[in-house]
């Protein structure tokens, strides 16, 4: 895989050691596959520069009264990686695979997210519903396309502020199509969603495209999309549960800017058999990295997203099942009566939004909560 620009350390106050990043080099460069330096916490970065640690977050933020035994639900991680529009005279970049040197660090103007310890719930807190979301941290985030929250825009990377809000307004209308639109929802195709996209970008758009025709473990739709097999089971009414931040600033080269969405939908269902009451919910969260091209500098369609990376993770989703496309919401009957949804290792909050999805720690695990 090429790497281009990605080979360049970011001007970023990054406090990675310059030993650390000429090891990573000089490993990358011998063909070792060596992963980049992983960035320090904060509480490290401060312990180093001798400044006092921030105080502990407020109970209940990472595992207050809310967190619970592993109920036996599986959480499935999924990742993509694909190519940035191609420039016209140097050919193609790709970027880096740590997402803490790429994404999350744009120095540009975004909207912060809530530090608010979330809601916790008690155990006996059942779904009904009446109530999908009892028990759940979500219950108290907003309905659907209220949760995705558009920044101000401000011009950028060469791109004017008109620009950079329509590419903000288009990213807002991706995730609103991808993940609450109930026709995706119910597996139908995305083409709204899809006509965002730059057709140019066959590693984008066109690998999403082969994904919904033929989905596998290397071609899946659930990277972007979220899907459910209308014959298993059906929304337990119509709201879904958001909640993120969006954030924008310049690319790496010139006549890019780059837009971030770390989003977390919760999706309250129940089985499609008719009078079904059990409420069941998943909890996807996504990262996402889109840019706008200059068509000037790059081969792009303007006004079109490319999409430069994709992180995924599903809160009880089936690991057992095939790579066919759809999530797979496991109920507690289906516990009861001993069937397994393949998640194993350390359980993982799918409510947890203080640590990026690639430090979840199992591709297929199981969740605290749902």
């Amino acid at each position: 895989m090429g790497r281009g620009a990605a080979e360049e350390r970011p001007e970023d106050g990054s406090s990675v050691s310059d030993e650390e990043w000429a090891r990573f080099l000089r490993e990358a460069g011998e063909g070792h596959g060596a992963d980049a330096p992983k960035e320090p916490s904060a509480d490290e970065r401060e312990r180093r520069a001798g400044r006092t640690a921030r105080p502990a977050q407020p109970e209940g933020w990472r595992t207050g009264p809310a967190w619970r035994e592993p109920d036996g639900r599986a959480t499935r991680r999924r990742r993509w990686t694909g190519a940035l529009g191609v420039l016209l005279a140097a050919g193609l970049v790709v970027v880096a695979v740590r997402p803490e040197l790429v994404t999350d660090r744009f120095g540009g103007t975004g909207h912060a997210e809530a530090t608010a310890p979330l809601a916790g719930a008690g155990a006996g807190d059942v779904p009904t519903l009446k109530e999908p979301f009892r028990g759940s941290p979500a219950a108290g985030w907003a309905d659907g396309a209220d949760g995705i929250e558009v920044p101000g825009a401000e011009a950028v990377a060469g791109m004017t502020r008109q620009q950079v809000a329509q590419a903000l307004d288009n990213t807002k209308k991706l995730l609103v199509a991808a993940n609450l639109d109930p026709a995706t929802l119910r597996g139908e195709h995305p083409r709204a969603a899809l006509d965002l996209l730059d057709p140019l970008q066959p590693s984008g758009r066109g690998a999403l495209e082969k994904a919904l025709a033929d989905p596998g473990p290397d071609s899946d739709p659930l990277w972007l999309f979220s899907r459910f097999d209308p014959s298993e089971v059906v929304p337990a009414g119509d709201v879904v549960k958001v909640r993120g931040t969006l954030t924008y600033g310049k690319g790496e080269r010139a006549g890019e800017m780059r837009v971030h969405a770390d989003y977390t939908f919760v999706y309250p269902v129940v089985k499609a058999a008719p009078g079904s009451t059990e409420v069941a919910r998943t909890v996807v969260r996504r990262q996402m990295t889109l840019a706008l091209h200059d068509p000037v500098t790059f081969r792009a369609t303007p006004g079109k997203l490319s999409v430069l990376r994709m992180d995924e993770s599903a809160g009880n989703d089936d690991c057992s099942r095939a790579h066919d496309g759809f999530l797979h919401p496991r109920f507690t009957s289906d516990l009861l009566a001993g069937e397994d949804g393949g998640g194993t290792g350390k359980a993982f909050d799918p409510y947890d939004r203080t640590k990026p999805l690639a430090e979840q720690p199992d591709w297929c695990g199981t969740v605290s909560r749902t």
